[in-house]
């Protein structure tokens, strides 16, 4: 006789362990709602609570600033072009540490992931000391140089855990059937890894548009939207402007955050 099947039931976490990852949660996004509370306060020098008014005029406020959009604009610029040459050398150095064995593999990859890892203050007095010692000039491109560097080891994680689940059967087959090298990326390789490079390259994105500490190391007279909101935090009149700015700062980075976890949800 069949066996009957057994009821699994869901057993629920201690109650300890739920209320600290609500602390926790609540420790890390507090100060963001007290951000976006504060946009729309009428008291422009004082953060005091409960708020003495409310309004929406800061918004206004905020979309007349020249050197706002300005800044928006550079921050735009400058992580559209980090991203996408963290998605071609990202892609590329991934590729070459799951396809090819040879000295030093390891220790490419160990390199690979560095920047990321190290404090963005010692990632941007590298880059500046390099670029002093070549007597490059701070500019639009040295700020997407200094981007490009930890954008790269998001895109290449992402890639790479990718390439690591794609059977390299696949690609022996393609090739087994009169297909190029260009024909196999396109119709085998391409389709494999597509949400991968999507994944990574929205996140890279978010990373680039949201970074201040290698950003003021490079960007010499330049301003880009985090750089800019740093310089209003010394004038108090502006406070309600600032938190309308970094309120949108928020949903912009959240948006492709979120979207990337979507895409890589399960994956290991």
């Amino acid at each position: 006789m069949p066996s009957k099947p057994v009821a699994i039931h869901e057993k629920r976490p201690p109650w300890l362990l739920t209320a600290s990852a609500g602390a926790v949660l609540l420790f890390l996004h507090f100060p963001l709602a007290i951000i976006a509370l504060y946009a729309f306060t009428t008291d422009e020098t004082t953060y005091s609570f409960p708020l003495p008014g409310v309004t929406a005029r800061w918004f206004a406020v905020a979309w007349q600033r020249a050197d706002l959009w300005e800044a928006l604009g550079l921050s735009l610029r400058v992580a559209s072009i980090a991203t996408l040459l963290a998605l071609l050398l990202g892609t590329l150095a991934a590729a070459a540490v799951w396809r090819s064995k040879f000295f030093g593999r390891e220790a490419l990859s160990f390199l690979l992931i560095l920047p990321l890892a190290l404090p963005g203050i010692v990632t941007g007095i590298a880059l500046r000391s390099a670029m002093g010692l070549a007597d490059i000039p701070f500019s639009f491109w040295t700020i997407v140089v200094g981007h490009a560097t930890f954008c790269i080891v998001v895109v290449y994680n992402n890639v790479l855990a990718r390439f690591r689940r794609t059977a390299g059967s696949l690609i022996e087959a393609s090739m087994d059937l009169g297909a190029n090298g260009l024909q196999t990326f396109r119709y085998v390789i391409l389709p494999g890894i597509a949400t991968a490079l999507l994944a990574g390259g929205m996140l890279a994105f978010a990373l680039s548009f949201d970074e201040v500490i290698v950003t003021t190391f490079t960007a010499g007279q330049q301003s880009t939207l985090p750089i800019w909101i740093l310089s209003q935090l010394t004038r108090p009149r502006d406070r309600p402007v600032t938190n309308v700015v970094a309120f949108f700062v928020i949903l912009i980075t959240a948006v492709p955050i979120v979207l990337s976890y979507r895409l890589t949800r399960g994956e290991e």
